[in-house]
């Protein structure tokens, strides 16, 4: 199971106003920390005596020969806020190995054509993506489709002219600005369903030529585009999406329990196998199996908390459970007993789990 790993803090660069790109150095576990493009770093400080744990994607690529992660400033965000004002060179974060499936497999024999749509800090995994591709996949292309409200929000808008003239000919990137007028008028406003139809009727994209489609940032512009691929003729598994834990809404209400079923009918007991330990715990069902499992000091693993991520996930080996939320697995791993623990409350008086499988 993933645990938490020291990581020094060696350089801090602004990349916009409020975006900052951090390189870290692993001080105990160097090869926990062998990525893969697309992925991200899960960390955890505590504010004001209490944990809060924040997911940042990875923007380096593969042979760029260092960890780096961006971190862009949200309103009231306490970890972001932290990272772009007060962190420093020298300083220790504590984080989880790299997680994360928001990728492909490489072939450097293959011949590829890739679309990427980001918005806003959505572009930090695709970042990490292209560059790998390009470098592992010399006769690939790759096509950015990249969303902000203006020019000087652009992050990392450097390093993307940078790479289009390392890779001149296999890497194009439109900027679509919300606010500031372009001399295209396609390239103005928000990146919708009908702005993805027109960018493929107008030639900018090739629906017949993609193999696949990196889309990241908020949910509804990620499902707009979504919809927009699949009217063109993607098919589901040529989409693959890196949602926003911070669009979520965490989880659903419960529904209500009478007061008529009595106490006993609203608690379970839940058997945790966790780290080779078996642990049984009494729970109300109203408390996720994670929150259960944490009242009780168990260590049991989480990021989101929002059902976006698969930190959490477990087996459920007996019993039955209820998943409200599930962004993150595929049908087959829910086929096989897999569920998020953040998301799924007890339904059975009795429900045994296993995070070790």
């Amino acid at each position: 199971m993933a645990r938490f790993h020291e990581l020094e803090v060696t350089d801090i660069q602004k990349t916009i106003r409020d975006a900052v790109v951090v390189t870290l150095k692993p001080k105990d576990d160097p090869e926990a920390f062998d990525f893969i493009q697309g992925q991200y770093l899960t960390f955890r400080r505590d504010f004001d005596g209490e944990e809060l744990r924040r997911s940042y994607s990875i923007c380096a690529g593969k042979d760029d020969g260092v960890l780096q992660v961006g971190i862009k400033r949200v309103d009231g965000g306490a970890f972001s806020t932290f990272a772009n004002e007060d962190l420093k060179v020298g300083d220790v974060l504590e984080a989880m190995p790299p997680m994360g499936r928001f990728h492909t497999e490489l072939d450097p024999s293959a011949g590829k054509n890739y679309i990427g749509f980001a918005g806003g800090s959505g572009i930090t995994p695709v970042l990490s993506i292209l560059r790998t591709t390009l470098a592992r996949e010399p006769r690939s292309t790759f096509t950015l489709v990249y969303a902000n409200k203006g020019v000087a929000s652009i992050m990392f808008r450097e390093e993307l002219e940078d790479l289009k003239n390392t890779y001149m000919g296999r890497l194009s990137v439109i900027h679509v600005l919300e606010t500031d007028a372009q001399e295209i008028d396609l390239f103005t406003g928000l990146v919708t369903e009908e702005k993805v139809g027109q960018l493929f009727r107008a030639g900018f994209l090739d629906a017949e030529a993609t193999d696949t489609a990196f889309i990241c940032g908020p949910e509804p512009m990620m499902l707009g585009i979504a919809a927009g691929l699949k009217a063109q003729g993607l098919a589901e598994d040529q989409i693959k999406f890196e949602l926003f834990a911070s669009a979520q809404p965490g989880r659903l209400a419960k529904r209500v329990i009478s007061k008529e079923a009595g106490k006993t009918a609203n608690e379970a007991q839940i058997v945790v196998t966790l780290d080779g330990a078996t642990r049984t715990v009494d729970a109300s069902k109203q408390l996720s199996v994670l929150d259960a499992a944490r009242a009780e000091n168990l260590d049991a693993p989480y990021a989101c908390k929002a059902g976006v991520c698969s930190t959490c996930r477990c087996r459920v080996l007996e019993g039955e459970v209820e998943m409200v939320t599930n962004h993150a697995l595929e049908d087959y791993e829910v086929e096989k007993g897999y569920v998020l623990s953040c998301q799924s409350f007890p339904v059975t008086d009795k429900v045994v789990v296993d995070y070790d499988q």
